[in-house]
């Protein structure tokens, strides 16, 4: 095989393999697409979304039903004002309850959704009324400690 050969090929799989790796960043990093071709907006107030992020997952029952599209503060009730776009295949009751849960102990943090029993479904741009917000992992280690300490000094 001559030199010529040798680097067409040494370019070809370069280019394939970064490639590889494009495609790969933009999977992890939730950037590849949006596979929801018709979606409809829920709002939902938290008063703390811990490192909850745009783009991150909104899952009903461990399957992704939709993305958060916008955060945002309202300073009347000093709340974080979410936007979710829910795929349009999907409709919730209107007493479902939105937590903002954390993937594994230290992983990515995703909008759930426990589906309620009501019969009514909720409709676009509706504010979901039932919230739970995100637990910050430092302040329960805080209290912890904090009810620790009391206790060694009531015990004297």
């Amino acid at each position: 095989m001559n030199r010529a050969a040798i680097d067409l090929w040494v370019g070809v799989f370069v280019a394939i393999g970064l490639s590889a790796l494009l495609f790969l960043a933009l999977k992890v990093g939730n950037l590849a697409g949006n596979d929801m071709k018709e979606a409809y907006l829920l709002h939902a107030r938290f008063d703390n979304i811990g490192s909850l992020k745009v783009r991150a997952p909104v899952k009903s029952a461990g399957v992704v039903v939709g993305r958060v599209t916008e955060i945002g503060f309202d300073p009347e009730s000093y709340t974080a004002v979410v936007t979710l776009a829910i795929d349009a295949r999907y409709r919730f009751p209107r007493d479902t309850f939105a937590t903002i849960n954390t993937s594994g102990l230290l992983g990515e943090q995703y909008v759930a959704f426990e589906v309620g029993g009501d019969a009514e479904m909720l409709a676009p741009n509706d504010t979901i009324k039932k919230t739970q917000s995100a637990v910050v992992l430092e302040k329960l280690i805080g209290q912890f400690m904090f009810n620790k300490a009391a206790e060694t000094e009531n015990n004297k």
